[in-house]
Formats: structure tokens, sequence, C-alpha cells
């Protein structure tokens, strides 16, 4: 569907905006909201968080907000007290303040839908006579490639205050941002419609994938086959003519499975790769995208060198139990101490086998039984020695990973088209929340569908 510009337009004097129509304002966002930070307020004095009441958000709440489909927030993980409060330069904000992420995790929005304060991380508007807050929510969603230009920091990302007080936006008259707000809720609904079912799907598919793998490694091709007990609970019984191992017994002489790096330092651009569990998490990563570790500080770790066909396994971390197969351009990397490596002996079993056993119910399965924390789930490497594996014989493991391969790669390709599908979906949605509020598609005479 295309929409009409506007009749007129003229510089708007700031470079993100380019040319905005003739008869709107541009000015600094300060000017028509009051700016607000957020605080925390010392933890050295107990009583500042006795009595907690007031939501109070955090970066421990961005998830909310992350994939910009909730404009309002109401509750919150944390609370903050009236007398933290008062001896902090946190600030009681009222319902219908507009905050931005400003540290960590940049440029994520949302409306307060209830009186609340934020941290420091926070730049929060409260909204004067002339500006909506859903019309400011929607021109800082656009402001993404500004919020990236923006950004320093070399441990963590910031957009510091004096840059945010200079942030300036194309202003329209108030009915003009009524409609302009009305018209992007009811179009993004229908883009976030189409990325939940393309979502849905890649999870169903993603179910399928999990249990033709997870058959497969405990019950073998051979429906036929007589089968015996494997003694553990999360394993069920397996052919008869398997065995059972940790996995310890699996790997190569002299190359126990291991962690890696412990401080990593700030890197070196020409130094060794260092894998860390995000590299995998979804598939290799690209190699530029990889932390490159200096050679003083890998040397002491060069027990943790990975070689190809090698496993890797996120041990630490929301991640925690993801594996991967390593791959030839990555011969002699390290890791991180949150990944360990498991190095097969491939006269005793087939490392891709392996990787199938730990992705399916069978790893799943040791890891719910061994990991430990609820804040940071976690494995130590006695835990990983121990992860019972399913060992048919090579010949055997070898026809079980051809037959994955094939009757994977058709759900691996619905997948790859899923996910363009979404990001195409998203690029449309980032696209028209920009065109409307920068006046670069006139939608005041848009009728809804359900109008017409």
């Amino acid at each position: 569907m295309s929409f009409p510009r506007y009749p007129k337009y003229k510089p708007s004097g700031v470079e993100w905006l380019g040319e905005v129509p003739e008869h709107w304002g541009v000015k600094p966002i300060r000017k028509a909201a009051r700016l607000e930070s957020g605080h925390t307020p010392s933890r050295n004095h107990p009583e500042y968080w006795e009595n907690c009441t007031v939501p109070w958000f955090t970066l421990a709440d961005v998830w909310q907000i992350r994939e910009a489909r909730r404009d309002v927030v109401i509750e919150t993980k944390e609370l903050i007290s009236e007398l933290g409060l008062a001896n902090s330069a946190a600030r009681r904000l009222p319902a219908g303040t507009v905050m931005l992420s400003r540290t960590a995790s940049v440029g994520f929005s949302a409306i307060m839908g209830v009186e609340m304060a934020t941290t420091q991380d926070f730049a929060n508007w409260v909204c004067g006579d002339e500006l909506l807050p859903k019309f400011l929510l929607h021109a800082f969603r656009s402001m993404q490639g500004e919020f990236r230009r923006l950004m320093m920091g070399s441990t963590h990302n910031t957009i510091y205050m004096p840059d945010i007080q200079a942030f300036r936006l194309a202003l329209p008259p108030l009915p003009e941002q009524r409609a302009i707000a009305a018209f992007l809720d009811r179009e993004t609904a229908k883009i976030d419609a189409l990325i939940a079912e393309q979502e849905k799907l890649i999870e169903l598919l993603a179910e399928k994938r999990q249990a033709v793998i997870s058959h497969a490694v405990t019950k073998g091709l051979n429906p036929a086959a007589p089968m015996k007990p494997s003694g553990v609970e999360w394993l069920g019984d397996v052919p008869a003519h398997w065995k059972v191992l940790p996995i310890h017994r699996l790997v190569q002489q002299g190359r126990a499975i291991t962690y890696g790096i412990v401080q990593p330092g700030q890197g070196d651009p020409k130094g060794r790769y260092m894998i860390r569990g995000q590299d995998y998490s979804a598939g290799w990563a690209e190699p530029d995208q990889f932390f490159r570790v200096s050679a003083e500080v890998e040397e002491p770790y060069r027990r943790a060198r990975v070689r190809p066909r090698d496993i890797v396994m996120t041990i630490v971390g929301a991640g925690v139990g993801n594996v991967a197969v390593v791959p030839n351009w990555l011969d002699g990397a390290n890791l991180t101490q949150t990944t360990a490596r498991v190095a097969i002996e491939s006269s005793t079993a087939l490392p891709e086998f392996i990787h199938a056993a730990l992705r399916s119910s069978v790893g799943r399965g040791s890891v719910g039984h061994y990991a430990k924390g609820a804040a940071q789930p976690g494995l130590n490497i006695e835990h990983v020695r121990v992860f019972p594996i399913p060992v048919p014989p090579l010949p055997e493991q070898a026809s079980i990973v051809e037959a994955l391969s094939r009757t994977t790669t058709d759900t691996t390709v619905l997948d790859q088209a899923c996910f363009q599908a979404v990001g195409l979906l998203r690029e449309r949605r980032s696209a028209l929340i920009s065109a409307a509020v920068t006046g670069q598609i006139d939608v005041r005479n848009v009728v809804p569908e359900t109008a017409a």
C-alpha cells in the first residue's frame, strides 16, 4: 500500500530528519517535554530498600520493550521506597512519561502506564501540551540510526546526557500527531500479527526438528530393534546393543573437558579468536564479530584451544547447554570461562553424533538435572564430564548422522524462509514508523479498513 506525500516541504536543519512538511515545527524535545533522569538510591543504606512500593524500571525490565511491541509498561521487577526516592536523584514520574534506555541496552522506549521511577540508565520525558507521548514514542523508534551514531563507550554503549538534551524532532500540530499515532498503532499491529505467525511457525519447526533428533539418537533408525533400560531417567529405553557412557569416556586422550579464559582483557584486533556462547547460539557468527584475545592473556590458557570437530558448550548463563561443532577456520581458537570444550575421540564416537545427542532431549535432560542457580544457571566441568550419552556402534552413528542431515534439511530451509520473512516485516515496520513521524508520507486522510 502506498501513501501520498505532503504538498510542500522545507529543510529541517537536522541531518537524520531531512526535509519535513512545510507547516511542521522542528525543535529540541526538551522544549516540548521536561527531561528527567533516573537514579539508584545508595545500597549502603538498607533503610532505603525497606517498605518499597513504587515501581522502579531498571535494565532488568528492558526485555519488556526490546522488540518494540509493547508501548506501555506497568510492572517492574523491582520497587523503590519513598525514603529511597527522597534521598536520591530518582523521581516519581507520572503515567504517560516516555522513557528511553540510554546505557548498555540503548535505544529502547516505552510509555509509563502508572507512576514509576527509573534508574540512571534511562532518560525520561514528561510531555507538555504540544507533544503527545505516543507520537514521541514513535519518534524514538524512528531514531535508531541516530542512537547508533551517538553511542559511546568501551565496556558498554552509552548515550550521554548532553547528547540527549540536544535531541530534536519534527513536531506536527496535535491533531496530526493523533492521526499519525493512530495510523501507526493500526499498521504496526497488523505487522506484529504477521511477525507472530512466522515466529510461531519457527517454534513449531524447532519442536519438530528436536523431536526427530531426539528419537534418532535415543531409539535409532530400526523400529524393530530390541530395547533395554538405559538407567537414566530422562533417557529411557535404548536399543539393547547400544552403550550408555559418561561423556568423559569419549574424549581424546590428553585433551580433557575444560573451560577457557577467565579475564580476556581489552582484546587485540590481531589476536587469537576467542569463542563465546553468543558466537554460536544461532549458527556460527562471521569472523569479524568474534572477540580476539592478546597472546599475553591467552597463552596461560593454551590447554583450552580448540581443533576442528571439537564440540563447544555454553556452561553458564541463559544459553546454558547450547552446543556447536567447531569449523575448520576456528582451528586454534580459545574459549571464555563460560564455554567448555569437549574433544571427542573419533575412533570411539562421531563428534556429529555426540553434537546431535547433546542438542536432543538427552542433553537437555542432563542440563536440567545438573544446572544450578536461578538467576544465572550454570554447569561446572564435573557436571559435564558425567553427562550420559547413548553410544551406538560407529557405523550406526554414521547412518543416524546422515539420516538426520537429510530429514532436517527441509525444516532448515523453511526456517530460513521464516527468519527472512520476519526480517523483512521488521524492516517494513521500522520504515513505516520513520516515514510517518518525519512526514515523508501523509496519513491524515487514511481511513481505517474497518471504517471504510
